[in-house]
Order: C-alpha cells, then structure tokens, then sequence
C-alpha cells in the first residue's frame, strides 16, 4: 500500500511542472492610464500601486504602467502596444477596447478586465494588488470544481464524458488520489504566482508537503463513503470531501501567502463546513445534468 501510494504521488509531481506557472506569472503587463486631469491620473495610479508596496515593486510597476493623458513633464511616450487601456469614466472617444476606471467600484474595473482577458490573471494578480483577491478566488473554485467533477466520474464511470465535456482527461489518471493532488500541487503554485511569491517545489517545499501529506487521508475517507452509502449518496459526499479539502488547502494557502500566517483551527473548521456544502451542491446539480441529458437520449 505504502509503495502504491509513493507511486501515486510520483505520479501527480510528474504532471506538474512549474515553469508554466512561473512563465504566466513573470508575464509583464503593459496597462496604459487616460484620465481628466494629473488629479485623476494620481488616482488610478495609487489604486495600481497602492501605499503598502514597496518602493522596489513601485519601481517595476512604473515601468509598466503608462499615462495616455494628460501629457506629463519628462513623461516618456507609452509603447506602441498596450495591453490594456483604461480611462477615467466619462471621458469622450474611448477605444471599445478600453476599461472604465469606476472611482465608486473600482472592483467592477477588476471584474471587467478579468473577464474579457482570463489569460492575464496571474500576471494582473503577481502585480497588480487590486487583481489579488478576485484572481485567488478564481482560482481555488476552479480547482474545487474540477476535483469535484472528477470524484463524481470516477466514482460512476458509465458517465463519463459522453454527455459532458470535462477540462481534464479523465483516462490519464487511474487514481483519484493523483489526480486531487495533481491539481492541489498546481493550485499550490499558481497561488504562489498570484501572490508574488517564489514557484516550485524547492521554493515552496513546506506547501508542497503538507499537500502530499493530506493526500493519503482524503484517499481512505472517500472510499470509506463510497462503500457504505448506496450510490449516488456516497458519490455526493466524496464530492463534498475533495471540495472541502482542497478549499481549506486553498484558503490556507492564500492566508499563508496574503499575511503569512495559517487559518485557526475554527477557521479551517468552518472551510471546511462551507466546502463540504458547496462540493455536494455542486456534485448534485451536475448528477442531474446527467440523468436529464440520459431521458433526452
């Protein structure tokens, strides 16, 4: 058993590579500032490169971050490419490409842009402070869902992916437990990345452990649930299981990295209630996706 499991593990570090991870988040972002007045221009600005930074990230984010208007003295022109424009509201002859700064919901500025360049978002998030709440958000669901969706397809097998399109290739993984810890190993870094910290397995060795080490637990519960309870019921709580474990992992790691402390112990508690409820939502609604689309056959 012991072996077997040492091989599973191997198996889910094999699958992640940390480069990737670290190419997305070294990406430089090039957002370019129109606004009405040097006042304005002001604004935006702090609201990018907020007080708490330091002179050093300042420095960097100076370099990145271009006023479109009004001219400034000694102010350098912007690159002939941007890759994002944003304008104070209400200004005249905005590009349909640009982004309105909101003064009043400056998040809606951040949902907008996130929305329309996903592929920025651990980039945004590695240096732009406004983006680091949502894109950590973002990224503990998603892996949430997909460790869900792939409790739920290994568990049932006759359902797999004829009637939905899944974001993993379930057939490359014969163990469950590779699988979660694949993708916890990769919400492991991105996160790292998202948060400007150091990427990979000997910069982030005590994250990396404690990973592996809750892999082994979440294994021996889950089954214990699927062969007691008849059916979907066990499939729904195993679900719930690899939800709650990997929101907890996710959130103790954004707390890690945001402040450098842990959750308390009601703290993870509570996660892990919270993750347990929307792990069996999710599992469920996507059960009856499936039986709806077998009636329509």
């Amino acid at each position: 058993m012991v072996n077997s499991f040492l091989a599973t593990i191997g198996k889910a570090i094999r699958s992640v590579n940390p480069e990737e991870v670290r190419g997305m988040a070294d990406r430089e972002i090039h957002i370019g500032l129109m606004a009405s007045t040097e006042a304005s221009l002001n604004e935006m600005w702090f609201w990018l490169a907020p007080v708490e930074i330091s002179e050093t990230k300042r420095q960097i984010l100076a370099a990145m971050v271009h006023p479109l208007g009004p001219q400034l003295p000694d102010m350098p022109p912007p690159p002939a490419r941007l890759d994002i424009q944003i304008w104070e509201a209400g200004l005249r002859n905005k590009p349909a490409d640009a982004f309105t700064y909101y003064r009043n919901n400056p998040q809606q500025t951040v949902d907008d842009i996130l929305a329309k360049h996903d592929e920025f978002g651990i980039a945004l998030s590695r240096h732009y402070l406004p983006f680091r709440k949502t894109v950590s958000n973002k990224i503990i669901s998603a892996v949430c869902n997909e460790n869900v969706m792939f409790s739920v397809t290994t568990s049932l097998p006759n359902i797999v992916p004829s009637v939905l399109a899944l974001p993993f290739a379930v057939g490359e993984f014969a163990s469950d437990t590779a699988f979660l810890t694949m993708n916890q190993l990769r919400m492991a870094f991105l996160l790292a990345g998202a948060h400007d910290h150091p990427i990979g397995y000997r910069q982030q060795k005590a994250q990396v452990a404690s990973v592996i080490a809750g892999a082994f637990g979440w294994r021996a519960i889950a089954r214990e649930l699927v062969s007691k309870i008849p059916f979907s019921g066990g499939v729904i709580g195993k679900a719930g299981i690899s939800y709650a474990g990997t929101w907890v992992v996710g959130h103790s790691l954004e707390r890690l990295y945001k402040v450098g402390g842990n959750l308390t112990g009601s703290e993870r508690k509570k996660m892990y209630d919270e993750g347990i409820q929307r792990g069996k939502l999710i599992a469920q609604k996507f059960l009856e996706t499936v039986r709806s689309a077998r009636v329509k056959k």
